[in-house]
């Protein structure tokens, strides 16, 4: 019986933690256990996890994971689930490496061979966005995605609404009818201004606007979505199916976002997103994270039929000194086209890690924060 004998972390520019679980066959596996600015803290909670499954059998995925999430009395949230997520996709990659498989054939198989990508422009206080449109469009995306605004107070000024509606109008102009927009209210809106954003940019067609409120306050998705037709997205900042489902069955939300480095991983992710196609909800899965995470999500995306977008970093404003495919072996696996990635197709997870890169960009780390904003007033914004 194979054993998982070791594990060793890797905390390593941008913003990421790496964790790598080596067996007693000789096959390792990759995992993306982080949440941005708390890698620190999801570390340690990796390290309490794994003194369960050191000396186990990895293959045994759907148990492991009940264990760790069940044996713990206070269960979910932000940092244990992301550490999870982490140890998921690490076992994942093991057991499609055993089989010599890809993940997507061990869920069933493909429903699709490419899935959509969009790009991020604009950095968080969206700027030059009309420029970035064009740039974006000329490498091939057929969609992008930009913060909306700066800091909103509960009841702002109709200048910094019109502000949002100039850039967005810019963005549509540059990047012509076709292109699809994703607006995101990043949580830093409150209920009222959304309320009038939300009807404010019907005019220029967004794909989507994302978290217009914090997922905290998701009942007042229903208002918001009684003022526009715009398509609503949220789910990043939620973590386990039993989250996701009071908000399929209030039905305010038309796509999910569930993030596989902080939602339970490959196992939880897969599920939450069946979960909506049962409420004819579609999926766009969070991930302005690393190649190890971006590689589950395709893993995932192949075997989800309602998945119909694919966020990813490449180039994206956090990603300064190190980017998505510095870490690949072969960085052709993530290769773009019109818009497109292929669905990895080689054993596991589908990548080849650069373990000397890694370890090399460990020796410098990172201790990654949020930027922490004021209104004018001096009370603490959201970001």
């Amino acid at each position: 019986m194979m054993k998982i004998t070791n594990y060793t972390l890797y905390q390593v520019p941008p913003r990421w933690l790496f964790l790598k679980i080596e067996t007693s066959e000789g096959i390792t596996g990759w995992g993306e256990p982080v949440i941005e600015g708390k890698a620190a803290t999801v570390k340690t909670a990796v390290e309490e996890l794994m003194t369960y499954l050191v000396g186990k059998d990895p293959m045994n995925i759907e148990d492991h994971w009940n264990v760790l999430y069940r044996s713990g009395f206070y269960r979910g949230g932000p940092i244990l689930m992301s550490a999870i997520a982490g140890i998921d996709q690490a076992l994942w990659d093991i057991k499609g490496k055993y089989f010599n498989a890809p993940v997507h054939q061990l869920m069933g198989g493909k429903a699709r061979d490419t899935i959509k990508v969009y790009s991020w422009i604009g950095g968080d206080r969206p700027a030059d966005v009309a420029n970035a449109a064009r740039t974006a469009v000329a490498a091939g995306f057929r969609a992008i995605k930009m913060n909306a605004s700066e800091e909103l107070q509960y009841i702002d000024s109709y200048e910094k609404v019109d502000a949002v509606l100039q850039r967005v109008a810019m963005v549509r102009e540059a990047g012509g009818s076709a292109l699809g927009i994703g607006v995101d209210f990043h949580g830093r809106v409150h209920k009222p201004m959304a309320k009038v954003l939300a009807k404010e940019l019907e005019p220029f067609h967004p794909m989507f606007i994302e978290e217009p409120v914090l997922p905290e306050n998701n009942e007042a998705l229903r208002d918001i979505a009684q003022h526009t037709s715009i398509p609503i997205a949220t789910g990043e900042r939620m973590f386990s199916r039993w989250q996701f489902k009071n908000l399929l069955k209030d039905g305010y939300a038309d796509i999910i976002q569930p993030d596989l480095s902080h939602a339970g991983g490959i196992t939880e992710c897969k599920k939450i997103i069946s979960m909506a196609e049962a409420f004819d909800v579609a999926a766009a899965p969070h991930c302005p994270l690393g190649p190890i995470a971006l590689a589950a999500c395709l893993q995932v995306d192949a075997t989800c039929h309602n998945v119909f977008i694919q966020e990813q970093s490449l180039g994206i404003h956090y990603n300064t000194g190190s980017d998505l495919l510095d870490y690949l072996t072969d960085k052709t696996v993530f290769k773009y086209d019109n818009g497109f990635v292929k669905i990895p197709s080689g054993a596991g997870l589908g990548i080849e890690i650069n373990e000397e890169q890694v370890r090399k960009m460990a020796a410098i780390g990172h201790d990654w924060r949020n930027p922490q904003w004021r209104h004018e007033d001096g009370s603490v914004a959201e970001w």
